[in-house]
């Protein structure tokens, strides 16, 4: 059998088993969550053992709450009794979970977690050195012991409890869309000529890594000479849960001196690549959600289902490719006239679909 996640809490009494860590929205359902517990019934002296899946949006350092400078509010919190077992209906179980019952023995219980289509994929504000966690989405799947039902939302002793981070995430559609085109005319002072531009990509999503090919077509009619072309990509991160903040951030800026002179037409396909890697040092980008010890990405664009709510969402994230064409002054003046035109394509960014036969890696703790 393959290695698994685990965590066993500080006496020893919990281990809990997860086959895998990412878990697949597809719009219309979530893959099951499915696990083990291991319990040394022998120690409870009569308490229960209970496992939760919360789903939570934080903001502000966790470690700040006890001054007020921390928020958080749970989404959707599900509690399922372990020990002693109920007379409930259980699901069937997984493959995966009859094998690890098989391998720690009568002191494991399986248990089965149906995450509702309406919550929010996993995501991470990554924040200043020096700020610890700021902002995020996350799911948690977490084991513990109480003495009774009405005592779930006390805090338990810390040695009665282990948890395990778990991420719900997207991948893009199979299906393949064709790409937004904008067109602008910009008319000058003084002159009954103006300046085309066309902006156009491909295909509506790209996945993150893959290059985005960007087709600027220019048609200058003017006397005045096009200097530079700028592409820019923006990121920007809706908070919706608690206010109507708004971050926009520059994850990709390329200049390209190419010039188009009065009366001439020009057109160019300029490739780019928005990648974490050139800007993690960058505070305040949103990134999908993290995992310790992992690597990530910058956050895949928030896939909207119609007639949900949005402050359900809790965080939603936006792409857009901006053009700026830059276009020198003529005569005397020359570049104090200078101007810009810019026009905006929206971009969808998010993961690949995998393979079939697709698990997350897998890790032993």
């Amino acid at each position: 059998m393959a290695k698994v996640y685990k965590k066993i809490s500080a006496n020893g009494l919990l281990c809990l088993y997860l086959g895998k860590r990412d878990f697949v929205d597809h719009m219309d359902s979530v893959d099951v969550v499915d696990g083990v517990i291991k319990v040394k019934t022998s120690e409870l002296d009569g308490r229960k053992v209970w496992v939760k899946l919360s789903c939570t949006f934080h903001y502000g350092r966790e470690d700040l709450d006890v001054i007020g400078l921390s928020f958080r509010k749970d989404f959707w919190i599900q509690h399922i009794q372990i020990y002693p077992p109920t007379t409930d209906a259980h699901a069937a179980n997984t493959h995966m979970q009859d094998a690890l019952i098989q391998k720690v023995g009568a002191e494991g219980y399986p248990f089965t977690f149906n995450i509702p289509t309406n919550l929010p994929c996993s995501l991470t504000v990554h924040p200043a050195p020096d700020k610890g966690k700021a902002c995020g989405v996350g799911f948690e799947v977490k084991a513990f012991v109480t003495n009774e039902a009405d005592e779930l939302d006390e805090k338990t002793h810390k040695r009665d409890t282990c948890s395990l981070v778990i991420r719900k995430i997207q991948f893009a559609p199979s299906t393949v869309t064709a790409g937004p085109k904008v067109n602008v005319y910009k008319h000058f002072i003084m002159s009954d000529k103006s300046i085309h531009l066309e902006a156009s990509i491909e295909k509506e999503v790209y996945h993150h890594g893959e290059p985005i090919p960007v087709k600027v077509k220019i048609n200058n009619e003017t006397h005045k000479v096009v200097k530079k072309i700028k592409l820019s990509i923006e990121q920007t991160t809706d908070i919706v849960l608690y206010s109507a903040d708004k971050y926009t951030k520059v994850v990709l800026c390329e200049e390209f001196w190419d010039q188009v002179k009065g009366g001439s037409t020009f057109e160019k396909e300029y490739r780019v690549t928005p990648l974490l890697a050139n800007i993690k040092e960058k505070c305040g980008l949103t990134l999908d959600g993290r995992l310790k010890d992992e690597d990530t990405n910058l956050a895949s664009s928030t896939i909207f289902q119609t007639g949900l709510k949005k402050d359900v969402q809790g965080i939603l994230v936006s792409y857009r490719i901006k053009v700026h064409v830059m276009v020198a002054g003529s005569g005397l003046l020359g570049n104090l006239i200078s101007s810009d035109i810019i026009t905006e394509l929206p971009l969808t960014l998010m993961s690949p679909k995998p393979a079939a036969g697709y698990t997350s890696t897998t890790k032993s703790f």
